[in-house]
C-alpha cells in the first residue's frame, strides 16, 4: 500500500516538475506530440551511435599503423617454414610497401603505442563515475567524447611532428577523453531501462561498439587502399565524432524526468517499470567500502577482465594477424576485420532477445541467464580462436572461425556486460567505473605482451599469445559463475536492505542526515544476502 501511494506520489511529481520547468512551451507540445518512438528507443538508438563512433576512435591506429610504419622485406627472411605465401610477390631486395609510411617502429614500439589508449582510458574511469552520479551522464559522455574526436583529428599532424612519444601521450589524452564513457552511459541505462527490456536494449546500444568495430575496420581499409595517406584515417572520424555530439546534445537526457519532450505515458511507464529508488540522497557518498568487499563485484570485475582480454587480442591485433601472418592485402584486411564484429552485433541481437524471453516467460531466473550467456561469450570464442591459429595459412578456415569466435562474443552484452544494472541500479555509475578501471588491465597488457610473444610475427608465435587468450577467457568465466548474483546487492539501498550482520565498517549515508525514519531503516538488519 506505501509503496503504490509513494509510486503515485512520484508520478504527481514528475508531471508538476515537467509543467513548472516548460509550461508547456509551443515547441516543447509539438516536440511531445511527434514522439512517435518511445524516447527510450531514441536514447538506445542514438547511444549505438555514440559507441560506435567511441569504438572507431579507439582502433583507428590498429589499421593505421600498418600503413605508418616502412615494412621491409628481405629475401633471406623468407626461409620460416611456418610463413604463409604473401600475395605480394618481393625478391632479394628490400620494398617499401607503403609510400606514406614515414616510422620505423619495431613490434614491441607498436605493441606499445597500440596500448597507449588503455593507459588514459583507465585513469578517467572512476572520475567519470562519480561525475555521471552528481551530475548526471549526458554531458559527462558527452563532452568526453567530443574531446576524443578533437584530438584523434589532431593525430596525424602531432604525429609527424614529435614521433612515437608525441603519438604515445596522445594516445592516452584520447583514452582519458573516453574513459567516462561506460560509467555515463550505464548511469542513464539504469534510469531509462526497465529490467525485462534490459538484455535487448543494452544488445543495441553496446552492440554500437561492434559496429563501429565493423565501421571502422571497412572504412579504414578503403581510405587506406592503394597507397592512400594514413592521415585520412583520423580525419574522417574525428569529424565524424562532431556530428554524433549535435545529435546527442539534442536528443538524450540524463533522466526521463529532465526531458522535456517525452510523452507523459511513456514517462508514468518508465517511473512505475525502473527500479530506481528515490530514497538514495545526492548527498549520500558513494559506497565505495562495500563495493570492494562485495565478491559479486569482484566477480563481475574479473569476467570483465577476462572478456576485455579475448576482445583486445581481436580488436587490436586481428589487423596485424590478417596483415601479418595471413598476409592479406590492407583492404582486404579491413573488410575481412570487419567480418568478426558484424558478426557479434548480430548475434548479441539475438542471444538479448531470446535472454529477455526466456526471463519473461520465466524458463530461467536472471541470475541462470547471465551465468549461461556469460559462459557462451567466454567458452565459445576461447575455442574458436585456438582452432584459427592451428588452421595455419588456411586463410578460409582461419576467418570462419574468427568470426564464429566473436559471434558467439555476442552473448557476453546479455551475460555479464547487463549484470551490473541488476546489482546496482542506483550506483552503476559507480560500479561500472569499478570494474573498468581493472579491467582496463586487459587492454594495456594485451597489445604490448603481444608485440612481446610475436616479435617476428609469425604463425607459430601468434599461437603462443592465442593459448593464453583461451586461459584467461575460460578461467575468468570460472570465478564469475562461483561468485556472481542477479538481483540488487544491499548496499546499492541499504535504506532498504539494512546492513549485513556484523558490518563494522561505518555508515554508507550521509552523516548529517536526522530523519528518525531513515535512522529507523538504516538500522534494520539485513534478512538475506544477495
Amino acid at each position: 500500500m506505501e509503496e503504490s501511494i509513494a509510486t503515485r506520489d512520484d508520478l504527481l511529481n514528475s508531471r508538476e516538475t515537467r509543467t513548472e520547468r516548460k509550461q508547456d512551451l509551443s515547441i516543447i507540445t509539438f516536440l511531445r506530440s511527434c514522439s512517435v518512438i518511445p524516447q527510450r528507443y531514441v536514447f538506445a538508438i542514438v547511444g549505438l551511435i555514440g559507441l560506435c563512433n567511441a569504438f572507431t576512435m579507439r582502433v583507428t591506429l590498429n589499421m593505421a599503423i600498418t600503413q605508418m610504419v616502412k615494412q621491409r622485406h628481405f629475401g633471406k627472411e623468407h626461409f620460416d617454414p611456418d610463413a604463409c605465401p604473401s600475395d605480394t610477390i618481393i625478391f632479394n631486395t628490400t620494398a617499401v610497401l607503403n609510400p606514406h609510411a614515414m616510422f620505423e617502429w619495431n613490434e614491441k614500439t607498436q605493441g606499445l603505442l597500440l596500448s597507449g589508449f588503455y593507459y588514459g582510458y583507465s585513469s578517467t574511469q572512476i572520475l567519470g563515475g562519480y561525475l555521471a552520479q552528481k551530475f548526471g551522464g549526458k554531458w559527462v559522455l558527452g563532452f568526453g567524447l567530443l574531446s576524443t574526436a578533437f584530438f584523434t583529428f589532431l593525430t596525424p599532424i602531432i604525429t609527424r611532428m614529435g614521433g612515437s612519444t608525441s603519438l604515445f601521450i596522445l594516445r592516452i589524452i584520447v583514452g582519458m577523453g573516453e574513459g567516462p564513457t561506460m560509467p555515463a552511459m550505464s548511469y542513464m541505462m539504469a534510469r531509462w531501462i526497465p529490467s525485462h527490456e534490459r538484455a535487448f536494449l543494452s544488445a543495441v546500444i553496446f552492440g554500437g561498439g561492434q559496429i563501429g568495430n565493423i565501421f571502422g575496420s571497412i572504412v579504414s581499409g578503403l581510405l587506406l587502399a592503394n597507397g592512400k595517406d594514413w592521415a585520412y584515417v583520423f580525419y574522417f572520424f574525428g569529424g565524424f565524432g562532431l556530428f554524433w555530439f549535435t545529435l546527442w546534445s539534442v536528443l538524450c537526457y540524463s533522466e526521463p524526468k529532465t526531458h522535456p519532450f517525452i510523452s507523459i505515458k511513456e514517462l508514468d511507464y518508465l517511473n512505475r517499470t525502473v527500479k530506481i529508488t528515490n530514497q538514495i540522497n545526492k548527498r549520500d557518498p558513494i559506497p565505495w567500502k562495500a563495493i570492494i568487499r562485495s565478491p559479486p563485484a569482484w566477480a563481475l570485475l574479473v569476467a570483465n577482465v577476462g572478456h576485455d582480454w579475448g576482445l583486445f587480442t581481436i580488436v587490436t591485433d586481428l589487423p596485424k594477424y590478417t596483415h601479418d601472418v595471413l598476409k592479406f592485402n590492407i583492404a582486404t584486411t579491413g573488410l575481412l576485420t570487419g567480418l568478426p564484429f558484424m558478426a557479434m552485433s548480430t548475434c548479441a541481437f539475438g542471444f538479448g532477445f531470446i535472454c529477455d524471453f526466456g526471463i519473461r516467460k520465466q524458463w530461467h531466473s536472471v541470475k541462470t541467464a547471465r551465468k549461461i550467456y556469460t559462459t557462451i561469450a567466454a567458452t565459445g570464442p576461447a575455442i574458436c580462436i585456438l582452432l584459427a591459429s592451428y588452421s595455419g595459412c588456411n586463410r578460409n578456415a582461419a576467418m570462419v572461425y574468427f568470426v564464429i569466435s566473436m559471434g558467439l562474443m555476442g552473448a557476453y552484452y546479455s551475460g555479464m556486460k547487463v549484470n551490473t544494472l541488476d546489482l546496482a541500479p542506483n550506483y552503476a555509475a559507480s560500479l561500472t567505473s569499478f570494474i573498468y578501471t581493472a579491467s582496463t588491465i586487459a587492454g594495456i597488457i594485451t597489445p604490448y605482451l603481444i608485440g612481446l610473444l610475436t616479435p617476428d610475427s609469425t604463425l607459430v608465435q601468434w599461437r603462443t599469445a592465442f593459448w593464453v587468450c583461451f586461459g584467461m577467457l575460460v578461467g575468468t568465466n570460472i570465478v564469475y559463475c562461483i561468485w556472481m548474483e542477479g538481483e540488487q546487492i544491499w548496499w546499492d539501498d541499504v535504506r532498504q536492505f539494512g546492513y549485513p550482520p556484523g558490518w563494522k565498517h561505518g555508515s554508507l549515508t550521509n552523516k548529517e542526515e536526522k530523519k528518525s525514519q531513515d535512522v529507523e531503516l538504516i538500522e534494520k538488519p539485513l534478512k538475506s544476502l544477495p
